[in-house]
């Protein structure tokens, strides 16, 4: 049930704020990818492409968090002038153009909603892990570093024609292309009309959490917590997010693969071959094609060298291990049936955090870290977006690191503050010893 003492939105409201950018002449070198696709090589190579990249901030540390470390660089930044807040309140239209890629929306506050609500849903759950961690970041650096990704049905209406009539007319505010080749552009819209008709388009409409549950999970906690000490409106009623009309511009959906890397590829496939068909491809490339021309559910496993498809498997078993409380959508899913027959049936293991390592879109990168851990990659097929929005409306989560929804805003065109300025630690934020867990972990 919804909590009578927080605020509730009346539809889904996006709220113009005073974003703050960076005012570096390179500002591709200043940005980064989402926090949880980063890994540690990552981090490294974007420490050394500018000495104010992003990263500084949204990963202060790399085997171990340090976040009065991000608090302490954010403050330098907004008083040497690296970054600085636009003088007028704003929401921003975004775009992402490249080799096969077009996506414009829009990033402001979004009023934060309970999924009982209907106004925000997730489609997937969470991790404690991750949502301590960037509730602990948030808290210190009292900043929403990086915006989450909502996707909503527009239907060709006002917010969309706004967006692409001033991306298509307006010099844009500011505009990068990073080494992916990807030109991210960013334009301002402050006049009180043009954000009058964006929150009347909005308002009766509903979005789903494309990307950053954990953020969205930790959005909400802050929002307890500060109603808690002080039951008044305030900026942790609301949370950086960019919006994006689906109807108008189609999300990209792409596996998300697992590799467990105490399970050898031998025991793996022993094990497997009592309740699924098990089928040897040459290598990597052939696996991957008969993986795609499958149905029904299917996984290929590799080591490195050959690859083994596994289809068709023991409806008994299967049935035997599906929860009855969920919809036959549920659980037909891949990922579902990963995580509640494969895993724990078959191997004898859980997915979870500390046993079963993600790799996202990757498969070649998977099967190389299941050969340098003497493990197993668990390659998959991506959900259909059409199945994802279909569990999200009855209510349901898909099992976690089940979508990868693209393309991903990058993270360091726009930060929002929750003050006028980094404040120190409050009381009762988590030191940085106290925080331990996947904090990359996302979705």
């Amino acid at each position: 049930m919804a909590n009578p003492e927080l605020p509730v939105p009346d539809g889904l409201v996006l709220r113009p704020f005073h974003g703050v950018r960076f005012t570096v002449d390179d500002l591709a070198g200043v940005t980064s990818p989402p926090y949880d696709l980063i890994d540690k090589a990552g981090v490294r190579e974007l420490l050394d492409t500018h000495p104010n990249n992003v990263v500084r901030l949204i990963l202060p540390g790399i085997d171990q968090p340090r976040y009065a470390e991000a608090r302490e660089r954010l403050q330098e930044w907004l008083s040497s002038g690296v970054l600085a807040a636009d003088e007028t309140p704003a929401i921003y239209v975004y775009e992402q153009s490249g080799p096969g890629i077009l996506q414009r929306g829009l990033i402001g506050d979004v009023g934060l909603a309970g999924p009982e609500q209907h106004i925000v849903l997730p489609h997937e759950n969470v991790m404690p892990g991750p949502v301590a961690n960037r509730l602990a970041l948030m808290r210190t650096t009292e900043a929403n570093l990086e915006p989450i990704f909502l996707l909503y049905d527009g239907a060709g209406g006002a917010a969309t024609r706004l967006v692409d009539r001033i991306a298509t007319s307006r010099p844009p505010l500011a505009e990068a292309v990073t080494g992916d080749g990807v030109r991210h552009r960013l334009w301002a819209v402050t006049d009180t009309g043009e954000l009058a008709s964006i929150n009347a388009d909005l308002r009766p409409r509903q979005a789903l959490i494309a990307d950053g549950h954990h953020r969205y999970a930790t959005y909400l906690e802050l929002q307890r917590e500060h109603h808690a000490a002080r039951p008044e409106p305030g900026p942790w009623d609301f949370g950086l997010a960019l919006l994006v009309d689906s109807s108008a511009y189609p999300p990209h959906l792409k596996a998300i693969h697992r590799v467990i890397p105490e399970l050898p590829l031998g025991e793996a496939l022993a094990k497997a071959r009592s309740s699924w068909q098990v089928r040897e491809h040459a290598g990597l490339t052939e696996g991957l094609a008969a993986l795609e021309e499958s149905t029904g559910p299917a996984y290929l496993l590799s080591g490195g060298g050959p690859a083994y498809l596994l289809t068709d498997p023991d409806p008994d078993r299967l049935a035997h291990a599906m929860p009855t409380d969920r919809s036959a959508g549920w659980r037909a899913l891949n990922t579902s049936i990963l995580a509640e027959f494969l895993l724990p049936k078959v191997w004898g293991m859980r997915d979870d955090e500390r046993s079963v390592r993600v790799v996202h879109h990757d498969p070649e990168a998977a099967v190389q870290l299941a050969r340098a851990s003497g493990g197993t990659a668990v390659l998959l097929r991506p959900l259909a977006v059409e199945d994802v929005l279909a569990i999200a409306a009855r209510g349901e989560r898909v099992p976690r690191k089940s979508t990868s929804f693209g393309p991903k805003p990058r993270t360091g065109l726009v930060l929002r503050l929750l003050t006028s300025g980094p404040a120190p630690q409050q009381a009762g934020a988590l030191s940085d010893s106290e925080v331990s867990g996947s904090w990359r972990s996302e979705q």
